[in-house]
């Protein structure tokens, strides 16, 4: 069995700059992967079958899966005849806008990439990838990103000034193509790309959380107003800086004070079943 770490993402930024002929949103944002992973093991089969098994009742163990479509690409692009039975220990929240599927996926990719021993360079897993969702090449990649295009296009970007991430997620999921088809471009306040970079780049935590920011909120805030008020509960409870991140609906937020974060951590639990407290990771993966 081998067993790949898939950590989380959060959004430093999200901006949304208009609707593509291909339906797609034209998408410019700044995510970085936190210290909250799933365990994905991986274990060759001599039928050809892909079989998933999980910890969490909530995720499809069929083709709807994202690992299941990373392992029937990679069998199917390259000829493999073996299959696999893919573990998933789930710690990242369900449909949480944290990545946690598409993680899932990248961890398959480079795992079967080395117990079928198939030698793919890092920036061809990227682009098998981008086949399978608009997140799964920065999470190939891992670290801190600048993705455009549909989110398939990575630059990498130094990892951001260190600081604690406070993370809540409600008990409802968020469609996110429900949230991408409720936005009106017309007079949207973008975020500040630029600057947010400017922060990495200088290592200026206060900058950094000066900068943040993500046009979906405007619309799961609408449709969730749960997510507004954990949003003010964890500002109230003294974090330096507090985003929604994807399309939601869990919330984070930034401290670089320890003894705030207990605070923080503790409050939110009176609102929150899944609430973390973790490190920014920041930097990029190895092909491992």
């Amino acid at each position: 069995m081998l067993y790949v770490k898939a950590p989380a993402k959060i959004n430093l930024t999200l901006d949304v700059l208009y609707k593509r002929p291909d339906n797609y949103h034209e998408v410019e944002m700044i995510m970085t992967t936190v210290d909250l992973s799933d365990r994905i093991g991986l274990e060759s089969r001599n039928d050809g079958l892909i079989k998933i098994i999980s910890t969490n009742g909530f995720i499809p163990d069929d083709n709807r899966n994202l690992a299941y479509q990373a392992a029937q690409l990679i069998k199917d692009t390259y000829g493999v005849a073996e299959g696999v039975t893919i573990s998933i220990e789930k710690e990242i929240p369900v449909a949480a806008g944290l990545a946690g599927g598409s993680s899932d996926a990248a961890a398959t990719l480079k795992g079967l990439n080395e117990l079928w021993n198939l030698n793919l360079s890092i920036d061809t897993l990227a682009e098998l990838g981008a086949k399978i969702g608009s997140d799964v090449s920065f999470c190939i990649y891992g670290g801190t990103a600048l993705a455009t295009g549909r989110g398939e296009k990575i630059q990498k970007l130094p990892a951001p000034p260190t600081c604690w991430v406070v993370l809540a997620k409600p008990k409802i999921g968020v469609s996110t193509a429900q949230v991408y088809g409720g936005l009106n471009l017309e007079g949207l306040e973008h975020p500040n790309t630029k600057q947010m970079i400017q922060s990495i780049e200088t290592n200026d935590y206060d900058l950094m959380c000066n900068s943040l920011g993500n046009v979906l909120e405007s619309v799961t805030f609408k449709l969730h107003p749960e997510v507004v008020m954990i949003k003010e509960q964890m500002k109230r409870f003294g974090a330096d800086a507090v985003l929604m991140s994807g399309s939601g609906p869990t919330v984070f937020g930034l401290v670089d004070n320890e003894s705030r974060l207990g605070r923080i951590y503790n409050g939110l639990r009176g609102f929150c079943d899944e609430v973390f407290a973790v490190r920014l990771l920041g930097e990029r993966n190895s092909l491992a």
